[in-house]
């Protein structure tokens, strides 16, 4: 017996398919409303009703606490400074270098691929790496972050695949007026390539945003750690060694809570604007036609 509708269609497949959806849609959904809602809680409602949704009492008492918290800005200073910097100088040495790489003409082009190929594989691992930066002397300092993490090896792969699609004739065309491979570069392969510059500069941006292992890894001043860092250690301390005496508030439930909304709304905030860019940069850094 024929199960499809008239647009060719299975409707208990379609079914299923929705149901999924709505199954998933409500798992992502319920945390993040239960992580906003109990973000404006107070203590005593923790306390006494453990689970909620929407909470008796609204309050903005953590937000308060955290903002006037010297630690927390400190973290979220340094956050954003990994972020800015980092994802800057990562954008311009992959794209610098995808761009490179994507010219037959390039000498040793095929041993370079085969060395960020195998890069991908086979990585140096944490004492190795952490003995280098030590003789170069970039201990404590965020170039050993910065360096570390330069290029990701699959972006770069990306976004030669990217330049390769550009048409040779417009490179050639502008390589006839005159123009310089810098220039050539900066005012015509770059604004061509906008999606996958704006792509893969959301990726590094959610990269050093959530940086972490290398924070500890590289890092030995409290004051120079990141947000991620901050906010493991809250999430772990216990509430009664973490009383900073002034008013006897300490990193209560939700504070942790709120902590947790800061740390996420840039991106948050951010991605949005970013979304038009991201199906076609990585559609068309995907497939070399």
């Amino acid at each position: 017996m024929n199960t499809f509708d008239s647009r060719g269609k299975d409707p208990v497949f379609t079914g299923l398919i929705y149901s999924l959806l709505i199954i998933s849609l409500f798992a992502i959904l319920v945390p993040f409303v239960y992580v906003v809602a109990s973000s404006f809680a107070t203590e005593h409602e923790f306390v006494s009703r453990g689970f909620f949704i929407i909470p008796h009492e609204w309050t903005i008492e953590a937000y308060g606490y955290l903002f006037n918290n010297e630690n927390f800005m400190r973290a979220f200073g340094n956050a954003v400074t990994i972020t800015v910097t980092g994802t800057s100088i990562n954008i311009l040495l992959t794209s610098l270098m995808a761009y490179g790489l994507s010219k037959n003409w390039l000498k040793g082009r095929r041993i370079m691929n085969f060395m960020i190929l195998f890069s991908m594989i086979f990585a140096g691992g944490m004492i190795p790496t952490y003995l280098v930066v030590k003789e170069l002397g970039l201990l404590n300092s965020y170039w050993a972050i910065y360096l570390t993490t330069a290029i990701a090896p699959f972006n770069l792969i990306v976004m030669r695949s990217f330049f390769q699609n550009i048409p040779s004739e417009l490179e050639e065309s502008a390589r006839i007026d005159g123009c310089s491979e810098f220039r050539l570069f900066w005012q015509i392969v770059i604004p061509l390539s906008m999606p996958a510059v704006a792509t893969f500069t959301l990726f590094y941006a959610v990269q050093n945003w959530n940086t972490y292992f290398h924070a500890i890894l590289f890092l030995n001043n409290s004051s120079d750690m990141p947000l991620q860092v901050f906010l493991r250690q809250m999430l772990l301390e216990s509430d009664s060694s973490m009383e900073d005496g002034a008013g006897g508030f300490a990193y209560t439930p939700a504070v942790k809570m709120a902590a947790i909304l800061i740390t996420a709304a840039p991106l948050l905030a951010v991605y949005p604007f970013m979304q038009k860019y991201f199906n076609q940069g990585m559609l068309m850094g995907s497939v070399k036609g």
